[in-house]
Protein backbone atom coordinates (compact mmCIF):
# COMPACT_ATOMS: atom_id res chain seq x y z
CA UNK A 1 0.00 0.00 0.00
CA UNK A 2 1.09 3.83 -0.71
CA UNK A 3 -1.29 4.92 1.51
CA UNK A 4 0.64 7.34 4.54
CA UNK A 5 -1.85 9.75 6.83
CA UNK A 6 0.17 12.36 7.78
CA UNK A 7 -1.02 14.49 11.17
CA UNK A 8 0.57 17.14 13.18
CA UNK A 9 3.26 14.95 15.14
CA UNK A 10 2.57 11.16 13.43
CA UNK A 11 3.08 9.26 10.62
CA UNK A 12 0.42 6.29 9.75
CA UNK A 13 2.27 4.06 7.24
CA UNK A 14 1.84 0.20 6.88
CA UNK A 15 3.09 -1.81 8.95
CA UNK A 16 6.29 -3.96 7.28
CA UNK A 17 8.36 -6.45 8.76
CA UNK A 18 11.38 -4.42 9.68
CA UNK A 19 9.00 -3.03 12.43
CA UNK A 20 8.76 -6.49 14.08
CA UNK A 21 11.30 -5.40 17.29
CA UNK A 22 9.62 -2.27 17.53
CA UNK A 23 6.10 -4.14 18.25
CA UNK A 24 7.25 -7.02 20.15
CA UNK A 25 9.15 -4.53 22.52
CA UNK A 26 5.53 -3.48 23.25
CA UNK A 27 3.74 -6.77 22.95
CA UNK A 28 5.88 -8.13 25.48
CA UNK A 29 4.55 -5.54 28.39
CA UNK A 30 2.59 -7.03 30.64
CA UNK A 31 1.17 -3.13 30.82
CA UNK A 32 -0.01 -2.98 27.22
CA UNK A 33 -1.70 -6.49 27.64
CA UNK A 34 -3.76 -5.85 30.73
CA UNK A 35 -7.22 -5.11 28.76
CA UNK A 36 -5.88 -7.93 26.26
CA UNK A 37 -6.68 -11.20 28.15
CA UNK A 38 -3.31 -10.40 30.15
CA UNK A 39 -1.30 -12.40 27.63
CA UNK A 40 1.36 -10.62 26.51
CA UNK A 41 3.90 -12.39 23.78
CA UNK A 42 6.55 -14.40 24.31
CA UNK A 43 8.10 -14.78 21.16
CA UNK A 44 9.11 -12.64 17.89
CA UNK A 45 7.55 -15.23 15.72
CA UNK A 46 4.13 -13.77 17.15
CA UNK A 47 4.92 -11.10 15.92
CA UNK A 48 6.18 -11.97 12.76
CA UNK A 49 2.53 -13.68 12.26
CA UNK A 50 0.64 -10.21 13.54
CA UNK A 51 2.63 -8.54 10.63
CA UNK A 52 1.71 -11.07 8.08
CA UNK A 53 -1.60 -10.95 8.92
CA UNK A 54 -2.36 -7.12 8.80
CA UNK A 55 -0.25 -7.21 5.10
CA UNK A 56 -2.88 -9.85 4.53
CA UNK A 57 -5.43 -7.49 5.34
CA UNK A 58 -3.77 -4.53 3.16
CA UNK A 59 -4.06 -7.35 0.34
CA UNK A 60 -7.63 -8.25 0.64
CA UNK A 61 -9.24 -5.19 1.56
CA UNK A 62 -7.10 -2.01 1.31
CA UNK A 63 -6.85 -1.39 4.38
CA UNK A 64 -5.44 -2.66 8.24
CA UNK A 65 -3.72 -1.03 11.22
CA UNK A 66 -0.67 0.94 10.58
CA UNK A 67 2.56 1.63 12.12
CA UNK A 68 2.09 4.92 14.39
CA UNK A 69 5.55 6.92 13.91
CA UNK A 70 6.60 9.85 16.01
CA UNK A 71 7.13 12.79 13.70
CA UNK A 72 10.20 14.09 15.97
CA UNK A 73 12.20 11.13 16.81
CA UNK A 74 11.12 8.53 13.33
CA UNK A 75 10.07 6.34 16.41
CA UNK A 76 7.41 3.25 16.07
CA UNK A 77 5.15 4.14 18.92
CA UNK A 78 2.68 1.76 18.54
CA UNK A 79 -0.57 1.06 15.76
CA UNK A 80 -3.69 2.24 14.66
CA UNK A 81 -6.32 1.71 11.86
CA UNK A 82 -9.27 0.24 10.25
CA UNK A 83 -9.69 -3.31 9.90
CA UNK A 84 -12.11 -5.50 8.06
CA UNK A 85 -13.70 -7.46 10.34
CA UNK A 86 -14.21 -11.06 8.81
CA UNK A 87 -14.48 -12.55 12.12
CA UNK A 88 -17.86 -12.60 14.56
CA UNK A 89 -17.32 -10.14 17.48
CA UNK A 90 -20.17 -9.14 19.92
CA UNK A 91 -22.37 -11.09 17.16
CA UNK A 92 -21.28 -9.05 14.40
CA UNK A 93 -19.20 -9.99 10.97
CA UNK A 94 -18.10 -8.13 7.90
CA UNK A 95 -17.63 -4.40 10.14
CA UNK A 96 -14.91 -2.00 9.84
CA UNK A 97 -13.31 -1.04 13.21
CA UNK A 98 -10.99 1.52 14.54
CA UNK A 99 -8.19 0.72 17.07
CA UNK A 100 -4.77 1.75 18.25
CA UNK A 101 -2.32 -0.08 21.03
CA UNK A 102 0.67 2.36 22.19
CA UNK A 103 3.86 1.43 23.71
CA UNK A 104 3.13 2.03 27.28
CA UNK A 105 6.12 5.18 27.64
CA UNK A 106 3.67 6.62 25.31
CA UNK A 107 0.28 6.61 26.74
CA UNK A 108 -1.53 9.93 27.81
CA UNK A 109 0.18 12.41 25.25
CA UNK A 110 -2.93 12.50 22.88
CA UNK A 111 -0.80 10.27 20.30
CA UNK A 112 -4.35 7.14 20.09
CA UNK A 113 -6.48 10.56 19.92
CA UNK A 114 -4.59 12.18 17.09
CA UNK A 115 -3.98 9.17 14.79
CA UNK A 116 -7.93 7.90 15.45
CA UNK A 117 -9.33 11.15 14.23
CA UNK A 118 -7.30 11.03 11.34
CA UNK A 119 -8.10 7.33 10.70
CA UNK A 120 -12.17 8.56 11.47
CA UNK A 121 -11.80 11.20 8.57
CA UNK A 122 -9.92 8.60 5.83
CA UNK A 123 -12.60 5.99 6.67
CA UNK A 124 -15.89 8.40 6.27
CA UNK A 125 -14.61 10.89 3.40
CA UNK A 126 -12.17 8.61 1.30
CA UNK A 127 -13.39 4.88 1.53
CA UNK A 128 -17.43 6.37 2.75
CA UNK A 129 -17.52 3.72 5.81
CA UNK A 130 -21.25 3.91 6.64
CA UNK A 131 -21.04 3.20 10.53
CA UNK A 132 -17.35 2.63 12.34
CA UNK A 133 -17.55 0.31 14.82
CA UNK A 134 -15.08 -0.17 18.05
CA UNK A 135 -14.79 -2.36 21.61
CA UNK A 136 -13.12 -1.36 25.05
CA UNK A 137 -13.01 -3.47 27.75
CA UNK A 138 -15.22 -1.75 29.84
CA UNK A 139 -12.46 -1.33 32.77
CA UNK A 140 -9.94 0.26 30.22
CA UNK A 141 -10.88 3.59 31.55
CA UNK A 142 -8.64 5.45 29.03
CA UNK A 143 -9.42 3.58 25.92
CA UNK A 144 -12.99 4.24 26.62
CA UNK A 145 -12.15 7.88 26.71
CA UNK A 146 -10.32 7.87 23.69
CA UNK A 147 -13.44 6.19 22.01
CA UNK A 148 -16.00 8.91 23.30
CA UNK A 149 -13.56 11.60 22.75
CA UNK A 150 -13.39 10.99 18.84
CA UNK A 151 -17.36 11.00 19.47
CA UNK A 152 -18.19 7.03 19.40
CA UNK A 153 -21.30 6.10 21.42
CA UNK A 154 -21.49 3.58 23.11
CA UNK A 155 -24.88 1.23 21.84
CA UNK A 156 -24.40 -1.93 23.97
CA UNK A 157 -21.87 -4.11 26.29
CA UNK A 158 -21.26 -7.32 26.09
CA UNK A 159 -19.37 -10.65 27.32
CA UNK A 160 -16.97 -12.20 26.14
CA UNK A 161 -15.37 -14.91 28.31
CA UNK A 162 -16.42 -13.32 31.08
CA UNK A 163 -15.49 -10.11 30.88
CA UNK A 164 -17.48 -6.72 29.79
CA UNK A 165 -16.51 -5.08 26.77
CA UNK A 166 -18.34 -1.66 25.73
CA UNK A 167 -19.40 -1.57 22.06
CA UNK A 168 -19.17 1.86 19.99
CA UNK A 169 -20.71 3.03 16.98
CA UNK A 170 -20.49 5.94 14.99
CA UNK A 171 -22.42 6.87 11.26
CA UNK A 172 -20.66 8.51 9.19
CA UNK A 173 -22.50 12.07 9.23
CA UNK A 174 -21.73 12.80 5.88
CA UNK A 175 -24.09 9.80 4.57
CA UNK A 176 -27.30 9.97 4.18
Amino acid sequence: MNLILETQRLLLREILPSDAEALFEMETNPNVHKYLWNKPLTQISEVHNYIEFVRKQYRDHNIGRFAMILKETNTLIGWAGIKYNTETVNNKIHFYDIGYRLNEQYWGKGYASEATYAWLDYGFNIMKIKIMDAAAQAENVASNKILQKIGMLQTEQYLEEGVAWNWYELKNPNLK
